[in-house]
């Protein structure tokens, strides 16, 4: 069997880049054998340095810190690369004509997901940069899928728990029982399942205690990339 290939993972949050690696050590046991599972490279550039420049509004500063972690993951040996995290995908546009690598779009992957349900409208759910953004809606209307946004109090409330409370580590009930009532509030406007658009998300929220089905960005993700390593299309 030919080796599986490299995957590089750009890491920006920390539990949602831990949750995207750990899917994709854990489920490639059932498809190349126990504990077996492709090589992995990560590289993550400080949080902090993100945030400022989404402060700022700055997509091509965004872009430039996802360049030197695509650069460092090249000269690693990845041959192909991957985000877990949905809100910086907003500075794709300036990534993709300068990266030394392809990249898997994470939206396109919950996208194509999407489609193979025969999902109609998704509620989107992340942080306000990335609801703010078109990083769903483009690629959702490309298959013909509608899409919900919450309200800007509802987008203020869900970002402030995933800056201040999830991508620490800390998962509190409230936090849960937030993240349902807006899930119940766009379910009301006639979503029929729901994107956790931020890969921390999936950590409090699942199909267990949703209102609506969810799509897990993170692990839908981590099991494309580990599809395309396994069947080698770099």
């Amino acid at each position: 069997m030919t080796a599986p290939l490299h995957i590089g993972i750009v890491a920006c949050s920390a539990e949602g880049a831990a949750l995207c690696y750990r899917t994709i050590c854990i489920e490639a046991g059932a498809l190349l054998g126990h504990h077996a599972h492709p090589e992995i490279s990560l590289h993550g550039l400080s949080l902090a340095d993100y945030e400022a420049r989404l402060e700022r509004g700055d997509w091509p500063g965004v872009a430039d810190l996802m360049l030197a972690s695509a650069d460092r993951l090249a000269k690693a040996g990845a041959d192909f690369l991957i985000c877990p995290d949905n809100t910086i995908h907003a500075a794709y546009r300036y990534v993709e004509p300068l990266s030394p690598l392809p990249w898997m779009h994470i939206a396109e992957v919950v996208a194509g997901e999407a489609a193979s349900l025969g999902l109609s409208r998704l509620g989107l759910i992340g942080t306000r940069w990335l609801i703010d953004s078109q990083v769903y809606p483009e690629k959702l209307e490309s298959r013909g899928i509608g899409w919900l946004r919450p309200s800007p109090r509802e987008r203020d409330e869900i970002s402030r728990i995933i800056m201040h409370e999830l991508v620490e580590g800390i998962f509190r009930p409230a936090a849960v029982a937030a993240h349902q009532r807006v899930i119940a509030s766009l379910k009301a406007r006639g979503a029929d399942a729901v994107v956790l658009g931020c890969t921390e998300i999936p950590l409090i929220v699942n199909d267990e205690n949703s209102p609506l089905p969810v799509l897990d960005s993170t692990r839908l993700l981590a099991r494309a990339a580990l599809a395309r390593a396994i069947h080698g299309t770099a």
